[in-house]
């Protein structure tokens, strides 16, 4: 079961107001991820899994993972994945 990401508990008035607009279309959301992209995403994520794996613990403030969750929705892979792929894409340069 997944949790959605809190979104709304750390806006300014700006982003506040873009959320209600969005909500309140009928217009559909679309994805940015193209299937190229997502294949780009899901081989980064099988290598860094092929990897012995180790497990951390991290603390990050709420505004930025439910920003990161949102992002992960949009991009359409798992929170963790994303965070795995850019870890890995930050140290490999």
């Amino acid at each position: 079961m997944t949790k959605k990401p809190e979104i709304g508990h750390y806006l300014d008035d700006e982003e506040a107001s873009l959320v209600e607009a969005l909500e309140k279309s009928d217009a559909p959301l679309t994805s940015i991820l193209t299937a190229e992209r997502r294949g780009a995403l899901e081989a980064m994520a099988r290598e860094a899994f092929s990897d012995s794996r180790e497990k951390i613990s991290l603390r990050v403030s709420r505004s930025d993972l439910a920003r990161l969750k949102s992002r992960a929705l949009q991009e359409g892979v798992p929170y963790q994945t994303l965070i795995n792929s850019i870890i890995h894409k930050y140290v490999s340069g």
